[in-house]
């Protein structure tokens, strides 16, 4: 699990250890980590690793350890990510390479040095958790937005080749989703703004979006592979959704 110490990370490496699993978690943040891996209270079942997923010596190093505390690998999340939030103009072209290095490198990176553990026991599962920015262009995300709809087209990638041989990958999309980040970064008016565009009119939970990416590492979603699910109370079915179409209103004919 990447980009563990908070957020979605630490609510999938939850799920996985409710559910009798052994997590190492990764992030970059090893102030954050530390603490939250001693939170979960699971002993020698939870693994912390200081890693920063876009530095390929890292990683190598990460799953290495990985190995040696737990002998294999079946699933992987990446989930690493980071966003820049500017007019294309004001982007500078270092923060477009941070966000890439770190949200699509590092699911590159990560899943090419735990592919060969998981065959080496019959294969696994991959998620890549991307974006609704993936799938919708939205302003002042030139950067987020592209990094998210290349992760997509990775996942796609990865499953087609490693698919035969025996590992999973699919992508969850998540919307809105409350978190403390969130929290922090999303104004009352912006708030208002999702509900609105969202047929369920609330933002997600970390368990919802936990649970799917469980499902998906689970034999019981043995036949899925290369999929994109967005998690996201019907965001992105809804289009261009029109609020004043969506109270019901009906324009009357002449007639």
């Amino acid at each position: 699990m990447t980009g563990a110490a908070r957020g979605i990370g630490l609510g999938i490496a939850r799920w996985f250890l409710c559910n009798g699993h052994r997590v190492a978690l990764l992030d970059v943040d090893a102030q954050t980590l530390a603490p939250a891996a001693a939170a979960l209270k699971c002993g020698d079942r939870v693994l912390a690793i200081h890693c920063d997923v876009a530095d390929p010596a890292q990683v190598n190093a990460a799953v290495q350890g990985i190995v040696r505390a737990f002998g294999r690998i079946d699933a992987l999340v990446n989930n690493a990510g980071v966003a820049v939030f500017k007019p294309i103009g004001e982007t500078t072209f270092e923060e477009w390479r941070q966000v890439m290095a770190t949200n699509l490198d590092g699911a590159f990176l990560c899943t090419q040095a735990c592919a060969p553990v998981m065959l080496q026991n019959g294969g696994g599962a991959i998620v890549n958790i991307a974006s609704i920015s993936g799938l919708r262009a939205s302003t002042l995300r030139v950067a987020y937005g592209t990094s998210k709809a290349a992760l997509i087209h990775l996942t796609r990638q990865q499953a087609v080749e490693l698919g035969a041989r025996g590992i999973r990958v699919n992508a969850i999309a998540p919307g809105p989703v409350e978190t403390e980040m969130a929290k922090l970064v999303h104004t009352p008016a912006i708030r208002r703004d999702y509900h609105d565009a969202i047929p369920q009119n609330r933002y997600g939970t970390v368990e919802e979006i936990a649970s799917v990416a469980g499902f998906l590492c689970s034999a019981a979603a043995g036949y899925v592979n290369g999929q994109v699910i967005a998690v996201d109370g019907g965001f992105d079915a809804a289009g261009v959704g029109l609020p004043t179409l969506r109270t019901g209103y009906v324009p009357q004919s002449d007639g």
